[in-house]
């Protein structure tokens, strides 16, 4: 038996305030589209902001159905917009946060399993870390790339396998 350690660097930040100023409009445009979320069923409204290499910043939020897995994530609305809008052009960053009950989170939410696949897509696509930024009110973990998040990860290496 051979035992492996696997590590993740999470920097963590008390305040909004303590981030760049780029970070701080990536976070605040993932607020704004957290309001917008069409959530009715589980009211729990997610925004997601991308910054792409050309400056521009996508938004995407949670869209519920009442055939559930109809729905779709926020991250996985902005993703998909972003490479159907633009599709040569490189996601640098994404902010994610989350609001229930008519207030933000005090945690940072992660994003489920099948957004950090296509999350870690997208950065082999392009063949650039993404830099996550997952926002609470109390409390702000950044990672500097999908596969801190999914270390363990399925990719298009292992289909030629």
């Amino acid at each position: 038996m051979k035992q492996t350690q696997i590590i993740t660097t999470v920097y963590e930040y008390d305040s909004i305030e303590e981030l760049s100023q780029e970070d701080q409009l990536l976070v605040n445009s993932a607020k704004e589209a957290a309001h917008r979320s069409y959530a009715p069923y589980s009211k729990f409204n997610v925004g997601a902001a991308l910054q792409l290499g050309n400056g521009e910043i996508i938004q995407g939020n949670n869209q519920e159905n009442s055939a559930y897995p109809s729905g779709l994530c926020a991250e996985r609305v902005a993703i998909f917009y972003a490479n159907a809008q633009y599709p040569d052009i490189p996601v640098k960053a994404i902010a994610i946060t989350a609001r229930s009950n008519g207030s933000f989170s005090e945690s940072p939410i992660p994003p489920c399993g099948s957004c950090r696949q296509v999350l870690l897509e997208t950065e082999d696509r392009y063949k650039q870390p993404i830099k996550v930024i997952l926002y609470g009110e109390n409390r702000i973990r950044i990672v500097e790339n999908i596969k801190q998040l999914m270390p363990l990860y399925f990719d298009k290496d292992m289909l030629d396998e």
